[in-house]
């Protein structure tokens, strides 16, 4: 059957703020599901409160709210527009939660608006735990021993019922917040009261722990006849007990018997049949015994899920996009497979490649934080790799994660005591991968291992060949001495240049000199759904070592968009929104966009966004590849953040084109004490500095300029590593802990200006004009991380005075620096004088604030600028102020209980929101005014 023409305007409902458990795959999902409506003649309507996002934009969606994720938000909407249908399924357990509450006060029925994609009655029933256990139960499919509990007397009744270990699983939460494992009687009480605090329904489901068996999802769409396809199968590296945001993942599943997959499919096929009035996206997760291979049903997600981000850029296949079509009464028949553009969308993606999933953590900004895994998430962001086997595909992923690791080991960053290393295998932690292979290395037995990890032999098995691989180079000397097959095969297998170098003791350019010699060079392949069965439309591609090469380069001039790589504290999901809209600025201007981006929950790496998608690390080796094919006329790194800015010294050396800003300018900038030196040249204000190489030298600065100082590295984002001290033995240990991470850096000793404010401009340069973006006025003192601070634009307390001179020092740095594109310029008040503090070359997580705030295009315009296609003088720029917006910061301390909540230089927050308020009589404003005033008496 056709579409369902009475639908003629529908509402999204968005994620909010970034948060531990609920990252910016919903943002792919909500901007991916609102053009797809659009494309049907919809008019669309969305609600989200996180500025950062893409599905907040006017290239996204007809009508746009950001405003907070209320029922009394809702109801303003309604009351303004004509709304139809509402599609709470693209934006996570925030969007489903915020559904419910609206049923249960009659909102939806009060205005005529249907839910479409799913009925409140199956959203009751999966997220229900005792509901959805004796459906489970009624349907035939087995389940976990169980009992539900609402009250502690309740909860432990179920426990002396089942037995230890058990789990303890919240209703309604995200992330698996306040759940967890119970080993012993006596960790009960406290671990029951915090799963019920952490359930908006004081509910909890108290189960039998199947620890060690393994873990499977599907993801799946089903339509209104009831057709149901299998996009994906994904298996967890690691077994039962591990989040799967926190597990590492591969597709399809490795060790998964054709009897038990064949059985998989039937019950997920039945159970998502069986869950009512349901046309949509849908994830389904399964645990297996190891031993008799009997299924049990965990849980059911009834709306596009963290894994859907992920399934859908593993397969190529659009869940979120297809899931929006279904909603409105489309049927999978009568749909096209995007990527093909000839067959069915029902037809089930074959992947002909192995993906593999890494999550990334951020322990290091929360010093004490417990880094045991288990049911409750804890990391921050992931990243997914492509290759032609498991090895390849788990070494590329390593290679993503922007923690300096060159693959699995092989990269000066081994363990070499036994000990140390048997007991991360026993408690699994964020480096549970790196160390399993330090085991094997060390003599470990793998049935040890197995025994202490539960992880699949499988798996270990292919661990235990890189080892033989590392034992084998280092038989040899030099990159000559390596046969051609046999270097071949290493590449095969992952091995990047660096890890091969390091084995060698030679030099990774001496590597890379022999690999190219031996003509042993990237080819590119097709994501295409369809393991080549069918001819692809769609250019997303990934690297491997074969023999063909699909990647065709066009004789159109090409510009590389580097992104920004895996979300984590200090880089997020701001920098997405620049990257995708610097793709739509060079296609505007007729060049080929090309994206490197490793991400499979950004909306860059949608398989439409760009002329050309290269699914790769954002790692020398791998950009040099593809710069090698594709020639293009230069790259831009203003755009990804730290990730994409660290590579410019490289291609500066190598002579590829930057474009936009110089490195040498870049360079100026976020040298610290080069950067001071230019403040003194230019006889602009700065607080008193100097630079140590070592702990004596900096004591004898800080006593110098005087206590309070800031101790911090050069180059670094998110003020990572970066503190305030007001006594030597505070320089001391804070130099040596910077030095431990970071040996090869310089540490910058500044006076810290105490009780001073803080504000910061972003604006755009063009070698002769500068436009002021905006100017934010920070409500906490300078001292907190700016990521960390609410700020309000334009500024609120500031005199004229201060505000002209900053705008003066911002032309002089701009012009001094030579910025083509942006630059976002940090600023301390002391009495009514202004010092500078930093300026960032490139993008900052401020720009898509000011853009949605002002309702400027100000990422296009800054793109053309760079390209040179464009002086600002070409743009009507026309910013559309609205009272004031107020940034928010977001933070994920409950992941973290026990950690140092105070804030300080060193950013924590994982997201923000945007807040408008007319003036500053208004609450929301007081209220967060009065932290200045908090801070500043402390």
């Amino acid at each position: 059957m056709p579409k369902d023409n009475s639908i003629k305007s529908v509402l999204i409902i968005g994620s909010g703020p970034i948060v531990i458990g609920q990252a910016c795959e919903f943002d792919y999902s909500g901007s991916q599901a609102s053009r797809s409506l659009r494309e049907e003649g919809i008019e669309v309507t969305l609600i989200n409160s996180n500025p950062a996002t893409i599905m907040t934009d006017p290239v996204t969606a007809d009508n746009i709210y950001l405003q907070p994720l209320t029922v009394e938000s809702i109801i303003k909407i309604l009351e303004e527009r004509k709304i139809d249908a509402v599609l709470p399924t693209m934006g996570g357990q925030t969007a489903l939660n915020l559904a419910i509450e609206a049923d249960k006060q009659g909102v939806w029925e009060k205005y005529g608006v249907r839910m479409i994609g799913v009925d409140i009655a199956a959203i009751e029933l999966t997220e229900n735990r005792e509901a959805f256990r004796q459906h489970m139960i009624n349907i035939g499919l087995s389940v976990a021993p169980s009992q539900i509990a609402n009250s502690f007397l309740e909860g432990k009744e179920a426990a002396q019922k089942i037995g230890y270990p058990l789990v303890i699983r919240p209703s309604y939460t995200l992330g698996g917040t306040g759940g967890g494992f119970v080993h012993k009687e006596e960790e009960f009480d406290a671990a029951l009261r915090r799963g019920l605090a952490a359930s908006p329904t004081h509910e909890v489901l108290v189960e039998k722990a199947v620890l060690g068996w393994k873990e499977f999802e599907l993801e799946l769409l089903r339509d209104k006849n009831d057709n149901v396809v299998i996009i994906c199968t994904v298996e967890n590296f690691d077994p039962m007990g591990i989040h799967t945001g926190d597990s590492i993942t591969v597709a399809p599943a490795m060790t998964l018997s054709d009897t038990a997959y064949q059985q998989m499919r039937d019950e997920a096929i039945q159970a998502m049949r069986s869950l009512g009035n349901f046309a949509g996206g849908c994830n389904i997760q399964f645990s297996q015994d190891p031993v008799t291979e009997n299924l049990i049903v965990i849980e059911i997600n009834p709306r596009v899920s963290r894994s859907s981000a992920l399934a859908s850029k593993a397969t190529g296949y659009p869940i979120a996009k297809i899931a929006a079509k279904l909603a409105i009464g489309y049927t999978l028949d009568e749909l096209k497979n995007q990527i093909t553009k000839t067959t069915s969308a029902f037809f089930e993606p074959t992947l002909d490649y192995v993906i593999v999933k890494m999550p990334r953590w951020n322990f290091d900004k929360f010093p004490g934080a417990d880094n045991t895994l288990g049911l409750q998430m804890k990391s921050v962001g992931e990243v997914m790799s492509i290759g032609r086997n498991f090895l390849e595909a788990l070494q590329k992923a390593c290679q993503s994660l922007e923690n300096g690791r060159k693959g699995l080991g092989a990269d000066m960053k081994e363990w070499v005591r036994v000990e140390d290393v048997l007991g991360r295998l026993e408690v699994a932690s964020d480096d549970r991968i790196f160390r399993i292979k330090d085991a094997i290395r060390l003599g470990v037995p793998l049935q040890t291992i197995q025994k202490l990890t539960h992880i699949d032999m499988w798996f270990l098995k292919q661990i235990k060949r890189l080892v033989n691989y590392d034992k084998e180079i280092m038989r040899f000397n030099v990159p000559s001495d390596l046969s051609e097959p046999f270097f071949r095969e290493l590449k095969e297998v992952g091995y990047s240049d660096a890890q091969i170098a390091w084995l060698l003791r030679v030099k990774e350019e001496d590597v890379t000199k022999q690999r190219k010699k031996l003509k042993i060079e990237r080819t590119y392949k097709i994501v295409d759904t369809c393991a080549a069965e069918f001819e692809a439309k769609t250019p997303y591609y990934y690297s491997t070592f074969d023999s063909e090469n699909e990647s065709i380069s066009s004789d159109r001039k090409k510009v590389i968009v580097l992104g920004s790589g895996p979300n984590r504290i200090g880089q997020g999901i701001e920098f997405d929104y620049c990257c995708v809209h610097g793709l739509l600025a060079i296609k505007e201007v007729g060049y080929e966009a090309i994206m490197v981006n490793c991400n499979p929950e950004t909306v860059s790496t949608d398989f439409d966004m760009a002329d050309k998608l290269y699914f790769e690390p954002v790692f020398w080796e791998h950009l040099e590849s593809i710069i090698e094919l594709e020639k293009p006329i230069g790259v831009i790194v203003q755009l990804g953040g730290q990730t994409a800015l660290k590579l410019a010294e490289t291609l500066h050396q190598r002579g590829i084109p930057i474009i936009g800003t110089s490195f040498p300018n870049m360079d100026l900038a976020e040298d610290r004490g080069a950067f001071s030196d230019l403040l003194k040249e230019l006889d602009i204000p700065y607080p008193e500095y100097g630079v140590a190489d070592d702990v004596d030298q900096a004591i004898a600065i800080a006593n110098r300029v005087g206590y309070p100082v800031l101790v911090r590295p050069s180059y670094v984002l998110g003020g990572q590593n970066m503190r305030i001290v007001i006594n030597d033995q505070e320089v001391e240990r804070q130099v040596l802990t910077i030095f431990k991470h970071m040996p090869e850096n310089r540490v910058l000793i500044d006076h810290f200006l105490d009780r001073a404010k803080e504000a910061e401009i972003d604006a755009i340069f063009d070698g002769d004009d500068i436009h002021i973006m905006g100017i934010m006025e920070h409500i906490e003192p300078a001292g907190i991380h700016s990521g960390d601070s609410s700020a309000v634009l334009p500024t609120y307390s500031l005199s004229v005075e201060a505000v002209n001179t900053m705008v003066e020092y911002a032309e002089k740095l701009a012009r001094a620096l030579n910025i083509r594109g942006l630059i976002n310029i940090q600023f301390a008040i002391k009495d009514n004088k202004v010092y500078v503090i930093e300026a960032n070359p490139r993008a900052s997580r401020t720009t898509p604030f000011i853009a949605k705030a002002y309702k400027v295009p100000y990422l296009k315009i800054a793109t053309q600028v760079m390209l040179g296609t464009h002086k600002l003088k070409d743009f009507v720029i026309q910013p559309q102020p609205s009272g004031f917006a107020i940034k928010v910061p977001v933070f994920s301390f409950d992941k973290f209980p026990n950690v140092d909540k105070q804030l300080g230089p060193e950013m924590k927050s994982t997201g923000e929101e945007i807040r408008y308020i007319k003036d500053l009589t208004d609450p929301f404003f007081r209220e967060l005014d009065r932290n200045r005033s908090m801070y500043l008496t402390r």
